[in-house]
């Protein structure tokens, strides 16, 4: 059972792995907010989705479920078999989950949360009626909230523009003659990429809709058009097209 939020990148990430490995899973999408509540009582330690729940533990965080997925289900493999080329498939993972992730997320809200319209409709897809009443209902105080949590003002999100223009600096730098970023086949690394810029390359094979380009707010339009029409804005819609294209999710009974 995976438990997500459609839209986050760190649960694609996670998805992406499952249905890389073509491992059967059901996906259960919470309402933001109310997520934190469901991932602590499951997890005791996380606080925040993806989460991963195989074999009666619930595991938090998308390194450690995509090691436990790694290690249960090895084939396709997305470490390296050699050592070396290992090291550096985890290390970029851990570069683009820190050095990127939080700051496109950080200025895809700053965009995006002054627009309810825009956003509560995806927050609450699939959810039942009463559930949508409540968000919508709920939004200011969530908007709020995600705010302080998140850190998501304008004096940071200015400093998360230039964070994430600098990951992809790093990752057209990483790009091989290959086309991967390790070795000669697609790894971790590559899927990690790919998933967290998925704001800029917005790729037909994501699974879920997304804001249309036409309603992105202009300013918010500009800075992500601008990244995906460099070498690695065209790389990672690429990837997607190349390695996303299989689901393994499964519809609950």
């Amino acid at each position: 059972m995976l438990w997500q939020l459609e839209l986050s990148h760190y649960n694609e990430k996670v998805r992406w792995a499952l249905d890389y490995k073509r491992v059967p899973h059901i996906r259960r999408s919470l309402l933001p907010g109310l997520h934190i509540l469901k991932a602590k009582r499951l997890t005791g330690d996380t606080s925040t989705t993806p989460v991963l729940t195989l074999d009666g533990r619930s595991i938090g965080d998308s390194t450690r479920i995509i090691a436990s997925i790694e290690e249960r289900w090895p084939q396709p493999p997305l470490y390296p078999e050699d050592a070396a080329q290992g090291h550096r498939a985890l290390e970029l993972e851990e570069f683009f989950d820190q050095e990127l992730g939080p700051h496109i997320r950080r200025v895809a809200y700053q965009e995006l949360l002054p627009y309810p319209g825009l956003v509560v409709p995806l927050f609450s897809r699939g959810q039942p009626l009463p559930a949508r009443i409540l968000l919508r209902a709920g939004f200011p105080m969530l908007r709020l909230g995600m705010r302080r949590r998140f850190e998501i003002n304008v004096e940071a999100a200015e400093e998360s523009r230039a964070k994430t223009v600098a990951a992809m600096d790093r990752l057209e730098r990483e790009i091989s003659s290959s086309g991967v970023l390790v070795g000669e086949s697609f790894t971790v690394a590559d899927l990690t990429a790919a998933a967290l810029f998925y704001p800029v390359t917005r790729p037909p094979e994501f699974p879920y809709p997304m804001i249309a380009d036409h309603d992105l707010p202009e300013s918010a339009r500009e800075f992500l058009d601008s990244l995906a029409q460099r070498p690695g804005g065209k790389w990672g819609a690429e990837t997607y097209h190349r390695h996303r294209h299989w689901s393994a999710e499964q519809r609950p009974r």
